[in-house]
């Protein structure tokens, strides 16, 4: 196991950084194996139980009220729908279970629903995991009392960059909500998004943030951005994926013991830049045809890329280590896609197929 440092500087960082990129994949992969099996790659599902409508003004966001992106709105999901998918989730093999929905935080009223959604899916065998937006420490509570396991709340970037992105609420914020999760107990699941229009120097100040969180987060999920037609950021230049990869790859060096999951825009990536940064040290994927509200690589290429890379496709949880059963993951992927989609229940008034970023769980 690689010592675990909370310390690093933006100097150290940045030198990373500017290592060549096979030496930078060769420290990173060296320490991936140290500790995690190289060929274990973490397989997660997802379910939006409450789209769209969302009061944050994030200039990704299609789900955000101030952009007009053509998402429906819809109401908070009925619990035996959850259930339902839930059910089919575990069914296919899945282990944990993650739960989204479009606030700025939950109120006094959704939260109850919210924490049966919790209990119910927990009693079914599952780990949990939800992203509800900015929570109060009773909030924290309740949630880790329920049972929850994980709660994903991104920092999206560097504090220096924040502000050109989000205005509705603070970095502090955020960090104050990471803060109420754990001491509640529940592990975290927080990252980035990357393509914004940022500067190397931002990736750098929001790894550095990560890296400084004591523990460092069970999960740090990274987002390529997906440009939607309708928000602030749908004419940006696209990422380059080296430059995705060498993020990915200085992530696993800071945080040698976190799953560092390729999470929204992973369709933009081949299968030969998927296999590199699998290689740099991203070990967890979003699994099936939609993350969220955005378009997601389909089963059955990552099913190929699997097979050709010798990956074995493992559960959500680390902990609980059952190999997914791929024959029966694939058939329920392949008869029952709704289940992968975030906003499974999510209509798109437009006639073109929607790619629309997700807001708090873009993981």
């Amino acid at each position: 196991m690689t010592e675990q440092r909370f310390d690093w500087s933006s100097e150290e960082i940045q030198a990373l950084f500017d290592l060549p990129f096979n030496d930078l994949l060769f420290r990173a992969h060296t320490v991936h194996r140290q500790n995690f099996d190289a060929n274990d790659v973490q397989v997660s599902t997802l379910l939006s139980i409450k789209t769209g409508s969302c009061p944050e003004d994030c200039k990704y966001c299609p789900q955000s009220a101030h952009y007009n992106t053509g998402l429906s709105k819809e109401k908070l999901l009925e619990i035996n729908k959850v259930l339902e998918q839930a059910k089919e989730a575990k069914k296919a093999g899945a282990s944990r279970f993650c739960m989204g929905a479009a606030w700025r935080s939950p109120t006094e009223r959704d939260m109850p629903a919210v924490l049966n959604m919790v209990r119910e899916v927990k009693a079914l065998g599952l780990e949990t995991c939800m992203t509800l937006g900015m929570l109060k420490e009773e909030q924290a509570e309740a949630l880790a009392d329920a049972g929850l396991d994980y709660y994903n709340h991104n920092l999206d970037t560097s504090a220096e960059f924040y502000g050109e992105i989000i205005t509705t609420r603070t970095y502090a914020d955020r960090l104050a909500t990471l803060e109420q999760v754990r001491k509640a107990g529940m592990k975290i699941c927080t990252g980035g998004i990357l393509g914004m229009g940022e500067q190397v120097s931002d990736r750098i100040g929001l790894l550095q943030q990560l890296a400084s969180l004591q523990p460092h987060p069970e999960s740090v999920p990274l987002n390529m951005l997906v440009k939607v037609p309708g928000t602030p950021m749908e004419n940006l230049e696209e990422l380059e994926p080296l430059e995705f990869i060498r993020v990915i790859a200085v992530a696993r060096i800071l945080m040698p013991t976190s799953r560092v999951r390729l999470s929204a825009g992973r369709e933009k990536l081949d299968t030969t830049a998927q296999a590199i940064a699998f290689f740099a040290g991203a070990n967890s994927i979003f699994y099936g045809d939609k993350l969220l509200t955005t378009g997601n690589p389909e089963a059955q290429q990552d099913q190929a890329l699997f097979r050709q890379l010798g990956i074995n496709a493992q559960s959500a949880s680390n902990s609980l280590g059952e190999v997914v059963d791929e024959a029966a993951l694939l058939e329920t992927l392949t008869t029952n896609n709704a289940l992968y989609q975030d906003a499974a229940i999510t209509r798109v008034r437009s006639s073109q197929s929607a790619r629309v970023k997700p807001c708090g769980m873009v993981i």
